[in-house]
């Protein structure tokens, strides 16, 4: 298999879990690269997509992609292929085309069913039945089709060259079995101080409102929000660029913003993934929430191997 849109290889890992065996991924940003590359023992091409060579590519099975969800976001400008990064869809199309694995799985945000009034799902859906895939999809929750207790709805595309496959094909069923929120966040050890809220930004509101160690909340920059579920909320890319959609807990030790490894636990990733030493946090906040929760990534994947036997 080969992964387009690698970020840290959430996609690959999952796979790779569930039997199959990663030959190669692309990416293009060159932080995610380096945590790609200390945790993945295949190629990594580290280039943007429009100047990869398909001869570049291995014969393959199954060609993978997580492509870039801000065009398509709820929290985005809503322009979808008007947009430059919505356009790299059509350099899936172009690698499918010409090097016709018999799989393809493609994921993004829920919000892609939805945009332009479903003009855009439509067309993402025609161009790969139009190069023979038989396509199957499902918006599923992380806490409702895995352990991972965060609140994550993403859209999982599959795709069959063979019928047969396909007609075999089943997405995994709902479990709603969430792990507490413990076993992903320390609660209790006392962590760098650059994570707890001092002074300085504890402000009134945010003492008034991080009450219970049993949820994580969000500064939403004006508010706190609270996930009433005891899940964490959909973790973001900019979550470790300032003072909005940050997710906060309340320790033993004062209110704080997760840490990235605690990202990373609420991901899915397992604790032998290593985090590169010297890359800012920012960048780390980013690689996790632009990656995908592993486990959900698994029990698909093996739901396409039970298809494919």
């Amino acid at each position: 298999m080969a992964g387009l849109f690698a970020g840290v290889g959430g996609i690959e890992l999952g796979f790779k879990q569930a039997g199959f065996t990663p030959l190669l991924a692309n990416e293009i940003d060159k932080y995610a690269g380096v945590t790609y590359s200390l945790n993945h023992s295949h190629s990594l091409i580290l280039r943007d997509i429009h100047e990869l060579q398909t001869q570049e590519i291995p014969q393959i099975d199954v060609l993978t992609g997580g492509f870039p969800c801000q065009a398509f976001s709820v929290a985005g400008y809503r322009k979808g292929f008007k947009d430059p990064r919505g356009n790299v869809f059509w350099e899936i199309v172009r690698i499918l085309d010409e090097k016709k694995p018999s799989i393809v799985f493609l994921e993004n945000v829920k919000n892609l069913t939805g945009h332009d009034g479903g003009k855009t799902f439509k067309v993402v859906i025609q161009a790969l039945e139009t190069l023979g895939y038989h396509v199957s999809y499902k918006v599923m929750n992380a806490a409702q089709y895995s352990k991972i207790p965060q609140n994550r709805e993403r859209i999982y595309i599959v795709g069959f060259l063979k019928k047969r496959d396909y007609s075999r094909f089943e997405f995994p069923k709902e479990i709603n079995a969430p792990l507490d929120l413990g076993a992903f966040i320390d609660f209790e050890s006392k962590v760098d101080d650059n994570f707890y809220y001092n002074d300085k930004y504890m402000t009134k509101e945010l003492v008034k409102s991080i009450t219970s160690q049993d949820t994580v909340y969000q500064w939403r920059r004006h508010y706190v929000r609270e996930n009433k579920s005891g899940l964490c909320p959909t973790l973001t890319a900019n979550m470790g660029t300032g003072g909005h959609n940050v997710p906060l807990v309340l320790t033993k030790h004062g209110i704080r913003k997760l840490t990235p490894r605690e990202c990373f636990n609420l991901m899915g990733f397992p604790k032998s993934f290593k985090l590169p030493i010297g890359i800012a946090n920012s960048q780390l906040y980013k690689q996790a929430g632009n990656a995908v929760v592993v486990p959900v990534i698994k029990r698909i994947a093996a739901q396409i191997m039970r298809a494919i036997d």
